[in-house]
């Protein structure tokens, strides 16, 4: 029997909860988990918003810990490697998003708190295509973000081949944007933090950006006219579209990685007369997630965290649906 927290109903409150997880799939893992971050996917997730949620459920999708057991025909991972698990927890592996190593995209992809039960537990069972062995020099208490936060930030780095004397702003400087600056700068870019919050604009200098902006003041937006090569939205209430579009450079990209809930209201003139580009992206492929937890280690990437041990699930599900998490909250043993 495996251990965990689970609420019963949308919005309910987690509870302890033990479940028969079955034998073990031939290609699956079990993971001892160390440490879980909390995503605000699992508050969605909790309060059903996106109306696949399935009762009891136990969320989770930010897990770090060891491998206990693996199938018969599991290949690349062993017992006893320290691993993390991400959003998906399983692809089917012949379709051509699969074949062409963009597993994120699969069609199939198993979510790992869709379906079933997810990281708030002592085990947590995946595929062994969706777990990534932990480098050397990755801080093991925060890596748990980097596998949901984390990988959706750097993905676009990698995706659209940026350059590092590219110039690149980020609007939002919360549990996503914190982790954008830092890859950003890191990358080699010029960096623009947007915010509307005062509080957090030296918190922003330190992360990483070089300068910051109001996001409630359209001028000194419109100061940044044709600057940008690529601007970064991890927010998800309508903005000023054609505001930040008109900061972008010929031929550069507004990308969405915040599930901003409103139709985007942007004019076609600026994306035709200057070949610039709207777009999003998911997380990130096992080998692209693998590629970040490399760059992290290399240059000291680690996400800005508050902890809270598991036993205290509903007290840290709180402090993050308050809006005070500074900027993600990992539970710990």
């Amino acid at each position: 029997m495996i251990k965990a927290y689970a609420a019963t109903e949308p919005g309910g409150e987690l509870k302890p909860f033990e479940y028969d997880p079955g034998p073990l799939g031939r290609h699956d893992v079990e993971i001892d988990v160390e440490t879980c971050g909390i995503c605000h996917s699992d508050l969605s997730m909790l309060n059903n918003e996106w109306g696949m949620s399935q009762y009891p459920l136990v969320p989770g999708h930010e897990v770090i810990g060891t491998i206990s057991q693996i199938g018969e025909d599991v290949a690349g991972v062993s017992v006893g490697d320290r691993v993390g698990l991400g959003w998906h927890s399983g692809y089917c592996l012949t379709c051509p998003s699969c074949l062409s190593g963009d597993h994120n995209m699969c069609a199939a992809a198993q979510g790992t708190i869709v379906g079933r039960h997810g990281g708030f537990a002592e085990q947590v069972r995946a595929h062994a295509a969706s777990v990534v062995v932990l480098p050397e020099g990755v801080d093991i208490e925060s890596a748990g973000p980097l596998f949901c936060g984390g990988i959706t930030v750097f993905n676009p780095l990698v995706q659209f081949g940026l350059k590092p004397t590219a110039r690149a702003g980020v609007i939002g400087i919360g549990g996503l944007g914190h982790m954008a600056l830092e890859f950003l700068r890191a990358w080699g870019c010029e960096v623009t933090a947007f915010t509307s919050t005062d509080a957090k604009r030296e918190e922003a200098l330190k992360m990483g950006a070089h300068r910051t902006v109001n996001s409630r003041d359209p001028e000194a937006i419109a100061a940044l006219a044709g600057q940008l090569d690529l601007v970064i939205s991890t927010v998800n209430v309508k903005l000023d579209w054609d505001a930040y579009l008109a900061t972008l450079k010929p031929r550069g990209r507004l990308h969405f990685v915040g599930a901003t809930l409103e139709p985007l209201d942007i004019g076609v003139f600026p994306l035709i007369g200057g070949q610039r580009a709207v777009s999003g992206s998911p997380v990130g492929s096992p080998a692209v997630i693998a590629e970040m937890l490399d760059f992290a280690a290399r240059h000291g990437i680690k996400p800005v965290i508050e902890t809270f041990k598991f036993e205290q699930v509903n007290e840290a599900l709180e402090r993050l649906r308050s809006g005070g998490a500074r900027y993600r909250i990992v539970l710990t043993r």
